[in-house]
């Protein structure tokens, strides 16, 4: 019994270490759909770094596995004051299995942006977005 505690311990102690972003970084859906509905984005970016862009007033980037976009992200990036509010989200599968938010959120914090969020969007986008009716790209 010990011996399993001390296994899912060391997988979680694991994950924790490989995630770039703390709990204050993460930012729960609601609050992002809040402040789209009430058109409260104006100093705010949204960068989908997944499969497709579908949260309302979010950018394309393209999947950020793949190093191509990992670069569009870096130059679109480049045009960003570091002191403006940025939430990143892909939503293709659960957090602690996506490719994609980590070497995202890891550039952020390399390039210096001091506001960088992540969606905190754990199951992913047609559970913590679509199924709750939250404003989608036309």
């Amino acid at each position: 019994m010990m011996c399993f505690v001390s296994s899912v311990f060391s997988q979680v102690s694991a994950q924790q270490r490989q995630d770039p972003w703390n709990e204050s970084q993460l930012m729960d859906p609601a609050l992002l759909a809040s402040r789209i509905t009430q058109h409260k984005t104006k100093d705010l970016v949204i960068i989908s770094v997944g499969p497709e862009a579908i949260i309302k007033g979010s950018v394309d980037i393209g999947p950020t596995h793949e190093p191509e976009n990992l670069e569009k992200l870096k130059n679109y990036l480049k045009k960003i004051p570091k002191g403006r509010e940025v939430v990143i989200y892909c939503g293709c599968c659960p957090f602690v299995k996506c490719p994609n938010i980590r070497p995202a959120f890891q550039l952020l914090q390399e390039m210096g942006f001091k506001n960088a969020k992540l969606l905190n969007l754990p199951k992913n986008i047609k559970t913590d977005w679509l199924d709750k009716d939250y404003p989608t790209n036309d």
